[in-house]
Parts: structure tokens; sequence; C-alpha cells
């Protein structure tokens, strides 16, 4: 079922987010300050590639605080923006009962927009 639902992702839309979020990654690494926050684009691309059988969990901070300025900083410059979007777009996917599960990968990608420092990306078991 994740094949077919990543399958039918791809195809509606989810190929378009992923390179949008790797072209991002890419402008970022461009710079050495912006090297970071391209890692964490680039991580938010991959989960958009194939959203189905995959979840989010925090990591155990070994940095201290950084993971969290780095957040806030994250926050400031336009991760709000891209998690309302997927928020956005939750909403409007979840008005039909076919959209349900498209909206919950939405809202999953919402979730890792807002706050990428210290979560990894790891399979639904």
């Amino acid at each position: 079922m994740n094949t077919l639902g990543n399958l039918i992702w791809l195809i509606f839309g989810g190929i378009v987010v992923a390179i949008g979020y790797i072209i991002g990654s890419i402008l970022l690494m461009i710079t050495i300050i912006g090297i970071p926050f391209g890692i964490q684009t680039l991580k938010l691309g991959i989960f958009a590639l194939w959203p189905f059988g995959s979840t989010t969990v925090q990591r155990p901070s070994t940095t201290g605080c950084l993971s969290t300025i780095m957040n806030i900083i994250w926050i400031l410059f336009g991760g709000i923006w891209i998690a309302l979007t997927h928020f956005a777009f939750g909403i409007l996917f979840a008005i039909t009962i076919i959209g349900i599960p498209f909206a919950r990968q939405h809202f999953k990608l919402a979730g890792l927009a807002l706050t990428p420092f210290g979560r990894d990306i790891v399979p639904v078991r």
C-alpha cells in the first residue's frame, strides 16, 4: 500500500515538491552559512519524494541547544511559510475521503518543515 501511495503522490505533485526542495537545497549550499539549512531542505526533499511508509522522530540531542537556535533561525527565515503551505494543502486534501492519506503526508511534512533540526526520518514499522 505504501508503494502505491508513493507512486500516486509522485504523479500528482510530489515530484514537483521534491525537485523544489532539492533546488532550494543546492542554492542554500552555495554559501558556507547556508550549508546546514541546505542539508535540512535536502532532508525535506527526500521525505517529500517518498512520504508513505516513513515518519520523523526526535533525535537525542548531542549538540546542546544548537538545534534549538538553528530551528528558531529556520522558522524566522522561511520555515513558517513552508509549514503553513503544507498545512494548507493538508486541509485542502482532507476535504475529501480519498485525499485524507495525502493530507496526513502534508501534515507530516508541515511538522518537519517547521522544525527540521534535530529530527530524523525513519521507516514506519
